[in-house]
């Protein structure tokens, strides 16, 4: 029951979003924060190139299969039925909401969140560590590539030079320069984990404060009622459990095994709000991001406390199989 309760950064995210409710910052102070937030956010990608290790993608590409199934589901799938929701808006859900939806959908995966599922689970955690780490790579290209085509055919956001540049800047060259200090500094930085969590956590928050400020600022919480934010909850409930329907049934159809089987479900159902709330910021530059990126932090929790549960689930189903196999071969 305790892994259910919300942890203590979607607290502190929760904390942001009404701190930005009631104190939202506007005018020259969010000029210099939305400067400092943008230093944030380049380092934060600056650590995510020097924590991978070059050597464990190389080993977790050998599978190949699974890591094609893991990014299809990610880039793919996801995007479909993303696109389905719009046949929902705006009768249903409002365009605001259903475009942050359709964001969330063409967001890479989590990291940290499906690794430790995948290890928790007993799953096949080289190739999770490589799934994740993969499409969080190609996601700086490809997350803003899907953007550029989905929402241009809705007639909202369309690729431009100066988006290019700006991720190129702000989120590519700090994650090559990590990467090529990897080999010097990774296994400090990842020895450093407890050290540098707060950094990485606190830049998605300087994110979410002046996003929410802004939205704020222009009056979200007067265009959204709490049934709207009711069916959000639902719809990205919904979301996930078809895709987790989908990576389950599908592993099996390929013939994975176990151990990679798991590793599909964890990987291909999680979606960055790590990743994701500083990419919002780099595409929608200049534009309200509060309706963006709430979808994907309401995601981000349902996601962890359905993994949590599941993972138990997987956990405790290898624990049965192992006993059962120990009293097997005793002597009768």
């Amino acid at each position: 029951m305790k892994r259910l309760l919300p942890d203590t950064f979607t607290f502190l995210l929760v904390g942001a979003v009404i701190l930005a409710s009631f104190l939202p910052i506007s005018g020259e102070p969010a000029g210099w924060f939305s400067i400092a937030t943008n230093v944030a956010i380049a380092l934060l990608f600056f650590l995510h190139g020097a924590r991978l290790s070059t050597d464990t993608v190389i080993a977790g590409i050998l599978h190949w299969r699974l890591q094609l199934f893991i990014l299809v589901t990610t880039f793919g799938i996801f995007p479909v039925l993303g696109l389905g929701l719009g046949l929902f808006s705006p009768w249903l859900i409002d365009q605001p909401l259903y475009l942050g939806l359709l964001f969330l959908c063409v967001l890479p995966s989590t990291v940290q969140s499906s690794i430790a599922f995948t290890s928790m689970a007993g799953g096949n955690v080289p190739a999770a560590i490589c799934a994740a780490s993969t499409s969080n790579i190609l996601g700086i290209f490809i997350t803003p590539a899907l953007v550029a085509v989905l929402f241009s055919a809705t007639g909202h956001v369309g690729i431009s030079f100066d988006m290019v540049w700006k991720i190129m800047i702000q989120l590519f060259l700090p994650f090559v320069a990590g990467q090529l200090l990897q080999p010097f500094i990774g296994n400090w930085v990842r020895s450093k984990k407890t050290l540098l969590n707060p950094f990485d956590r606190g830049s998605i928050l300087m994110v979410v404060y002046l996003a929410f400020s802004q939205a704020v600022t222009e009056g979200i919480w007067q265009k959204f009622a709490v049934q709207d934010l009711a069916l959000l909850v639902a719809v990205d409930g919904a979301l996930l459990a078809v895709v987790l329907i989908i990576t389950s049934f599908g592993g099996r159809l390929l013939g994975f095994n176990r151990e990679d089987r798991i590793a599909a479900v964890f990987c291909g159902s999680k979606k960055s709000l790590a990743s994701g709330v500083p990419m919002a910021s780099v595409i929608f530059a200049g534009q309200s991001i509060g309706a963006i990126v709430l979808p994907l932090m309401l995601f981000h929790q349902i996601q962890l406390m359905v993994c949590a549960w599941l993972a138990r689930v997987y956990a405790d189903r290898l624990r049965a199989s192992q006993a059962d196999k120990a009293d097997a071969t005793q002597p009768a």
